[in-house]
């Protein structure tokens, strides 16, 4: 078989190493063409280095052509690969630290809440130029499978406005499958789920071993487990209330929702520092940060270790290889994908982008029908569709009101701020992100006018309730097997034992 994977944002190591091995996995493919993009000259030439020693090492004879030019990269690409962060870690500062000053404590940041809707804004403008060159240029009928957050709303945008056919693609589901298998005391593979939301905030509404049902088991079963019971006090909380177990980590639900980091001097009892995702102030920003300097300083010590090795047993989870080789080969793949809803999950709107079962072989990709989702959970979900509705359309229309909207509808902004303060932070952070902003052109100018004389509603210089500090790269060198890890894997929570909790 012989077609085009073109990688944009490939300087993203985590993703694009794992994701070509997992490709090249199957023996099929080992005579396709690939392509790597990124905006960074050196970040690109480091991690092509590193992927072609990958393919050389393992007798393939596929050369890698990167580029920065992205339409050369996607020239007659059959299927891309999407991993960017617009505005890099220096936007995603201001998406944790701006609304800090605002008493808006976020754990990533990435998905909603005040740094996910900037983040939206930022991702969405460019992924529309991403779409105009892939209609110009890739494969008729190409698959755009985006791995870059926040998920739903960029997802959203390409499909409802970008003319591409996309997919958006996700490793919260077999995370939290691990888990369950884990207080179950059950090998993964025995456990069968079905898992119906929307990205990140997706519900494990069936769990079953061997035919028995046992989901109304799970929550005894956390309560119970030595670990979790500690780390996951915000996931157990919902499944008490709402009845199920949800996909996202402990700090990442914990700003999805108004109730547990609203006031300061209580976010401590809901979160564990062992490691950044149960909770931690800016703890994505940091474990990024750090491994984007790990991997800059270290990377001659990185060509020294053993290449990845193409074969079965090392194969990833991440779904975009296993769906590029159910189209190709037939072979039927079942993962959980975020598309247009179209009726797929009956109560949420169909425009929302929802994250369900599906199903990838020569037929293209199906999405059973799963019907309605409990509706408590449901509710949860509609209030993030919300969010995520407004933040779309002001990212493609440059509307700064519907984007200060979806700032109040946010139920972590909306419980922490008052409108007049949301106004304020929305001209922040916009004047802050000008030169990610393209199409806010006068809504910055506007806002840069009102801010001239100083902020009219006093802020505070607050760094969270549970900020820890970025360790130097000198830091880093007494475990260097942890800094390697943390740079080079996608899951940048793939080890959630890593350290002791902190207080």
């Amino acid at each position: 078989m012989s077609f085009k994977v073109a990688f944009i944002g490939a300087g993203s190591i985590g993703f694009t190493r794992g994701l070509l091995r997992d490709l090249l996995t199957v023996p099929e493919f080992n005579n396709i063409k690939v392509a790597f993009q990124d905006i960074n000259p050196q970040n690109l030439d480091m991690v092509t280095q590193l992927c072609q020693r990958d393919i050389n090492e393992n007798g393939l004879a596929i050369e890698i052509e990167p580029t920065t030019d992205r339409r050369e990269a996607l020239k007659d690409a059959r299927y891309i690969f999407v991993t960017i962060r617009v505005g890099g870690l220096e936007a995603f500062q201001t998406d944790v630290d701006i609304p800090l000053k605002y008493g808006i404590d976020q754990c990533v940041g990435d998905t909603i809440c005040a740094g996910g809707i900037m983040y939206g804004q930022r991702g969405i403008a460019e992924m529309m130029n991403i779409c105009k060159d892939i209609r110009e240029v890739a494969e008729p009928n190409c698959l755009l499978m985006n791995y870059a957050n926040p998920m739903a709303m960029l997802t959203w945008a390409c499909n409802k406005y970008g003319g591409v056919r996309t997919i958006g693609l996700c490793h919260g589901v077999q995370g939290g499958h691990a888990q369950i298998s884990e207080v179950f005391g059950l090998p993964r593979e025995e456990v069968d789920i079905i898992c119906a939301g929307i990205n990140h905030q997706t519900w494990y509404v069936q769990i079953k071993h061997n035919g028995e049902d046992m989901t109304g088991k799970l929550l005894e079963a956390f309560e119970q487990h030595p670990e979790f019971s500690k780390t996951e006090k915000v996931r157990i909380d919902m499944m008490r209330r709402f009845g199920y177990y949800s996909t996202e980590s402990n700090g990442h639900l914990s700003e999805y929702v108004p109730w547990y980091r609203k006031r300061p001097e209580e976010i401590r009892d809901w979160i564990d520092l062992g490691t950044w995702i149960n909770g931690e102030t800016g703890g994505y920003l940091r474990v990024c940060t750090e491994g984007r300097n790990w991997f800059e300083t270290d990377f001659p010590n990185w060509m020294k270790e053993e290449p990845k090795a193409y074969t079965k047993e090392h194969r990833g989870q991440e779904h975009g290889s296993y769906i590029i080789e159910g189209l190709e080969t037939g072979r039927v793949y079942r993962g959980h994908f975020n598309v247009v809803n179209n009726g797929v999950i009956s109560n949420l709107p169909d425009d929302a982008i929802i994250e369900a079962p599906g199903y990838a072989d020569r037929n293209g990709i199906s999405m059973p029908h799963v019907g309605d989702l409990p509706l408590g959970c449901a509710a949860v979900c509609n209030v993030s569709i919300s969010v995520q509705r407004l933040a779309v359309e002001a990212a493609i229309q440059g509307d700064d009101k519907l984007l200060r909207q979806a700032m109040m509808m946010d139920p972590l902004v909306g419980a922490v701020c008052n409108p007049n303060e949301i106004w304020q932070m929305v001209d922040e952070m916009l004047v802050a992100q000008e030169q990610w902003l393209p199409q806010y052109g006068e809504a910055i100018a506007a806002a840069k006018k009102r801010l001239e004389n100083g902020l009219a509603i006093p802020v505070r210089s607050y760094e969270g309730a549970a900020r820890l500090k970025t360790k130097s790269v000198e830091e880093m060198q007494s475990n260097r097997e942890e800094a390697s890890r943390n740079a080079g894997e996608s899951d940048k929570a793939i080890d959630r034992r890593a350290a002791a909790a902190t207080e």
